[in-house]
């Protein structure tokens, strides 16, 4: 039988000593302020039992972990159109370069890039009245809680120095790619990136994807074939450019985001989040990636 509190709390003394923690998301200036030191974990099996270490209960903005949950949304709308606008591949190139959609024509390698993060925003506005209050709802359903919400002065520090997502999309608007005005494409993409919940929250709004489609509350939320195809997703592209690496090291679908976090899964067993605010080179949590290589090499539990 795995002790997973005496893992989780072996990890984090490890990486206690660690002298060189990344470095904070500065060009997002509200994330320019969270400090390093901060690390926490939260663990939750699918038999209903959970641990935790660190500051696991401190809210942080998710940033592009958020376009998971925008993604399931939207696949569930229009499985078979939505196909038509966005890809399956991993891009090969950092979240928010443009120079592959220039070349394919408008139409974005995959939904966890900016580009296509975006294109799934459209659709979203487009099926939805409200989508930036059906997004907040349809998280705070599947993890039960609704103390959950955006954290507006990160969605506004965002919205002033998102030069590059304005470039991408009214660069997605030139090739037909974006349907909606542009402007509310993008508030409606900085306030999912400003979702701000901690650990234990992120471990329940991703355990659909670990059972079956079926959330924390029993409710069912995902057709199978959807949760099958989003996890696929998130295993070859969830990590940027370093998505080969987290697979390598780490063995499970998950996604990360820039402010530090990062969620992942096994199917039918559990999921696990970290969150670590310095970032390596690629944009992923440092720590976050040292964690839960730790995790799956002392458990011996991936899908591999």
């Amino acid at each position: 039988m795995i002790d997973y509190q005496t893992i989780l709390d072996e990890i984090q003394h490890e990486l206690s000593t660690c002298e060189h923690r990344g470095k904070v998301a500065s060009y997002i200036p509200e994330l320019a302020k969270i400090d390093t030191a901060n690390f926490g974990m939260h663990l939750q099996l699918l038999n209903g039992k959970s641990y935790h270490t660190g500051r696991s209960k401190t809210p942080f903005s998710i940033q592009s972990i958020s376009k998971v949950l925008t993604f399931a949304m939207a696949i569930a709308l229009q499985n078979h159109n939505l196909w038509e606008r966005v890809g399956v591949e991993p891009s090969g190139n950092p979240f928010n370069h443009l120079s592959l959609l220039e070349q394919e024509k408008g139409i974005p390698r995959n939904p966890f890039i900016n580009t296509g993060a975006l294109v799934i925003c459209d659709i979203l506005i487009s099926e939805l009245e409200h989508p930036k209050e059906a997004f907040l709802d349809f998280v705070r359903k599947l993890t039960n809680d609704p103390s959950i919400n955006y954290n507006t002065a990160v969605a506004k520090s965002e919205q002033r120095t998102g030069f590059k997502n304005f470039a991408a999309a009214n660069l997605l608007k030139s090739f037909g790619n974006l349907k909606n005005d542009v402007s509310e494409v993008l508030d409606f993409y900085f306030h999912q990136c400003a979702l701000e919940i901690n650990c234990k929250q992120l471990c329940n709004a991703f355990y659909f994807f670990a059972n079956n489609g079926v959330c924390i509350n029993n409710s069912t939320h995902l057709k199978d074939q959807h949760v099958k195809r989003i996890n696929a997703l998130m295993l070859t592209c969830g990590f940027y450019d370093e998505a080969g690496e987290f697979a390598f090291e780490v063995g499970l679908p998950g996604k990360s985001g820039v402010g530090g976090g990062i969620v992942a899964l096994l199917p039918d067993e559990f999921v696990i989040s970290v969150w670590s605010p310095g970032l390596n080179e690629k944009g992923n949590s440092k720590l976050g990636m040292m964690a839960l290589e730790m995790f799956t090499t002392k458990t011996e539990l991936s899908i591999f």
